[in-house]
């Protein structure tokens, strides 16, 4: 793995030199991101993280981030250090219910969800490394709207002005784990380059509930090592290229000794950006991922099941234009594609002799090409947006084939079908500033998320259950609608007041089919509606964010027993606020409490997963010059978080744990 990132890292060197070869005579401002927003972006429900919020979590982890957004969730509870990778999907607004990602994520333009899979690669993504995130819940065509139908999260990299010459931090917990990074960012003549590497290790904690340990139990044990190379450099005066190389590899053992899992990747891109009169934004990217698992018997402690490899490719890019139309209008015309292959190798094993029962593969490829224009048209206090997008997808060369690993003799090969088709998705909106401290908004919209190729050909366990997978699964659309209300009755305190109503219909569910099988449906619908509030205030020296979630969402399922009920893995509710002191530059004081709401473990609503409520806290307090002592304490009240829960045999997320370090800026 890391010989992988070494390559990777001087593939960026390579990629990123002759736009530095040659610099302008006179200096120019690079900015390292994409072409500015619309006017119409506050039309919808967004937030935005600021890079200190972002580097002071107190786990360190960039999902921990992105929970400051109430409604935000994964598929469970856990976090990247004791969940199973392809367990870590991204969702919002209560459209959750199986392990894929319905909120399309990016990275600097990039959408970084595993092609086969759908989960997000978390451990990949240095919170350091950023810059902000903008999480806007909703679904909508658009640029990579393919996929959106919960909302899209953008997370822009951090530059010089905002990382210095050099950043580096090292920290222990009260476990004896340990967190490292360092990241460099010099400029160079007029570009910059940003250079990183973060490298996490512990024994972990333990998932499994002291009552329920046996002499297999392990504690979630984990490594992940990561590395990013970003160079900017302008091509003229408004014209500036930016080349990309990410590179990680991640491993973790999951309650019993031997339930090891693995992922790893590459992924780099090439982008292009024009900010004179016709502006234009030119994006292509590259991704190798693979992933493996091994499942053990919770009876025997004997493996069941080595998903031996899942290697998966991807090539895409974007290019979007907006031409100067004039009169209060910004207009933006562009296409993007993505193309995905991904193949499976696994082999089942008995509980009883141990002995493997078949070797199976399974994959299929699938791409998706997209063509949409959006037009903002200011006409005094109002701005007006709409826009259409136009998806042509298909799935190709689906398998699965099943042979036996003494004979040979071959048990089940099926072909599946190649499928494909055209969706097209809309949407508007209007922001009305009604009075200088008064914004009101409302839109509509509508999207579509293709099956994964997980979803599509790969069955998995989480012992005792399998679920199967369904070759035959349709896009999932949605339709929704929202409305809201900014306000800013002070300078300082700025609030915010969102109601919605999504239907995803076609939404994909595991769904009970017998006793501990299940198997991947499109259901009728899932039916989400209620209300998102924020508020912040900003005292300069004090600050208090906070945001809350309230929805009632249930699946429409006629004829299931499922019918009615509230999603697996949903809360009704969830809130997040965040209260920091800044005496003075360099100095911090946090403290934030989360609450989740109680949601159920499985479709037909027999296991709950009770309420929690945590208290985060993280100090920074400059010591000599450059250097300052970070104290970090997760789940402060060592309140016990279930993230699983099958008939009573349970999982927990992670305990009060204490960290200390230092922390170097230049």
């Amino acid at each position: 793995m890391r010989k992988t990132l070494k390559i990777a890292l001087l593939a960026s060197v390579s990629l990123a030199a002759p736009a530095l070869a040659d610099e302008p005579a006179s200096p120019i401002i690079v900015t390292g991101h994409g072409l500015d927003d619309g006017p119409a972006t506050p039309a919808y429900d967004v937030e935005i993280i600021g890079r200190d919020t972002i580097t002071s979590s107190a786990s360190g982890r960039i999902e921990d981030v992105l929970s400051s957004v109430a409604g935000f969730s994964q598929f469970r509870r856990s976090d990247s250090r004791s969940a199973n990778p392809s367990a870590q999907g991204a969702n919002l607004r209560a459209l959750g219910g199986n392990a894929a990602s319905r909120t399309l994520v990016l990275l600097d333009g990039v959408p970084v969800a595993n092609p086969f899979f759908g989960y997000i690669p978390y451990s990949a993504i240095a919170p350091e490394r950023i810059g902000s995130v903008r999480v806007t819940r909703g679904g909508g065509s658009g640029a990579f709207g393919s996929g959106a139908v919960a909302g899209t999260i953008e997370m822009t990299s951090a530059g010089p002005d905002q990382i210095g010459l050099l950043q580096g931090e090292a920290l222990v917990n009260d476990r004896g784990e340990t967190q490292a990074s360092l990241t460099a960012a010099p400029k160079l003549g007029s570009g910059f380059l940003v250079a990183s590497v973060q490298w996490d290790r512990g024994d972990g904690f333990w998932t499994t509930p002291k009552d329920q340990r046996v002499a297999a139990s392990a504690r979630a044990a984990y490594e992940t090592l990561s590395g990013s190379l970003r160079a900017v450099a302008p091509i003229s005066g408004d014209v500036e290229v930016q080349a990309t190389v990410l590179a990680y590899g991640d491993s973790r053992s999951l309650r019993f000794k031997g339930a090891d899992s693995t992922s790893e990747g590459q992924q780099a891109s090439l982008r292009v950006v024009g900010r004179g009169q016709w502006q234009f934004d030119v994006l292509g990217y590259v991704q190798a991922q693979d992933f493996s698992n091994v499942v053990i018997s919770s009876t025997s402690y004997r493996k069941t099941l080595d998903q031996h490899r899942t290697p998966t490719t991807a090539i895409g890019g974007k290019a979007e234009l907006r031409p100067p139309v004039g009169g209060g209008h910004v207009l933006r015309l562009g296409t993007d594609v993505k193309l995905a292959t991904g193949r499976l190798l696994e082999m089942p094993y008995s509980a009883t002799t141990g002995l493997a029962t078949a070797v199976r593969r399974a994959g299929g490829d699938q791409s998706d090409l997209g063509f949409y224009l959006q037009d903002d048209w200011t006409i005094g206090k109002v701005v007006l947006t709409a826009g259409g997008r136009a998806d042509r997808w298909t799935i190709r060369n689906g398998f699965y084939r099943s042979v036996s690993p003494t004979s040979g003799a071959v048990t089940q090969d099926s072909a599946y079908a190649d499928r494909s088709g055209w969706e097209g998705n809309a949407r508007g909106g209007i922001v009305w500033k009604a009075a200088e401290a008064v914004s009101l908004r409302a839109a509509a919209y509508t999207g579509m998320r293709l099956p994964t190729l997980n979803e599509l050909y790969r069955p998995y366990v989480v012992f005792p259950v399998t679920t199967n997978a369904n070759p035959n699964l349709k896009p999932e659309r949605l339709r929704g609608y929202e409305a809201g209300i900014d306000v800013t009755p002070i300078t300082p305190l700025t609030l915010s007041l969102t109601a919605f109503d999504n239907r995803l219909k076609n939404a994909i569910a595991n769904v009970t089919v017998a006793t501990n099988t299940q198997q991947r449906q499109n259901v009728d619908a899932i039916r989400a509606k209620g209300i998102e509030a924020s508020a912040a205030l900003d005292l300069g020296t004090v600050r208090l964010d906070g945001s809350l979630a309230w929805t009632d969402s249930k699946v429409k399922a006629e004829g299931l027993a499922l019918d009615g009920m509230r999603p697996a893995q949903v809360p009704r509710l969830s809130a997040t606020a965040t209260l920091a002191w800044i005496p003075r530059e360099g100095w911090r004081f946090a403290a934030t409490v989360r609450h989740t709401g109680a949601q159920f473990e499985d479709d037909r609503e027999q296991y709950v997963l009770p309420a929690a409520t945590t208290l985060d806290a993280y100090v920074q307090l400059p010591v000599a010059g450059p250097v300052s002592l970070v104290l970090r304490a997760e789940n402060l009240t060592d309140e016990t978080i279930v993230t699983r829960n099958q008939d009573g045999s349970m999982d927990l997320g992670v305990p009060r744990t204490i960290w200390a370090g230092m922390k170097v800026m230049l």
